[in-house]
This record gives C-alpha cells, structure tokens and sequence, in this order.
C-alpha cells in the first residue's frame, strides 16, 4: 500500500512516517517501479505499535534505543521486546520515562496546589 494509505490505517500522518523512517523507527520500505513507497502489513503494525508507545508518553528518542526489537511488539500475540532485568536497555528507557512522568505529575500537582491556594485567598479576601 502506499505512504497515504499506510499512514492512514495508522492513525498518523505521511510525514509522519517519513520521520520514522529518518529516525531509524521504520526501515526502508520496498518501492515501486516508479519509485514510491510500498508498506506491507508488518510495516502497519509496526507503525500502530510506535504510535501506541508515543501515546504512552515515550519518546521517538526513546523507541530508537530499541527500535530493533519494536517488531516483537508487532506480533501477535505481541512479545516482550526487552528484558525485565534493570540495566537492560528497553527496561531503563521504560523506568526512565516514567521517572520523568512521575516528576513531571508532582511538578503539576504542586502548580495545581499553588494556584488553588491563590484562588482560595482571592476568594476569602472579596
């Protein structure tokens, strides 16, 4: 199928897959005889698969420290892509993430907390 059509049943953009496959996400796909891009079924999973891990909160930097196992993810049933031992690369990438998630919710959180309080005193001082 082509890049549009690919894109599409991905849920994402052309450019979007052009992107992906600079940052070394998606292989090059086949072309045609005249040159354009020609995705398969396994190149839609795999893009659905890295939209979902972006959704997640990863980032394209992040998936590109195991893009060469993304395609585990892909299979049905899907397969783990990185060891559950700590030092391991999918595993850091993932504990790093939701480190900077985590911090990121208590940032909020204390922003949230401050400008209730603000409100509050706002309100009580009318």
């Amino acid at each position: 199928m082509r890049i549009g059509d690919a894109a599409a049943a991905a849920g994402t953009t052309p450019r979007a897959l052009r992107f992906y496959e600079e940052r070394g996400l998606l292989a090059p796909p086949a072309r045609t005889a005249s040159g354009q891009r020609d995705y398969g079924p396994a190149e839609v999973a795999r893009l659905r698969v890295i939209r979902e891990l972006l959704a997640l909160g990863l980032t394209v930097e992040d998936l590109r420290a195991f893009a060469d196992r993304l395609h585990l993810l892909a299979q049905d049933p899907p397969r783990r892509c990185g060891s559950a031992e700590p030092g391991a690369t999918t595993s850091a990438v993932v504990h790093q993430r939701l480190a900077a998630l985590d911090a990121e919710i208590a940032r909020l959180t204390e922003l949230r907390s401050r400008l209730a309080r603000q409100a509050g005193a706002e309100a009580a001082s009318k």
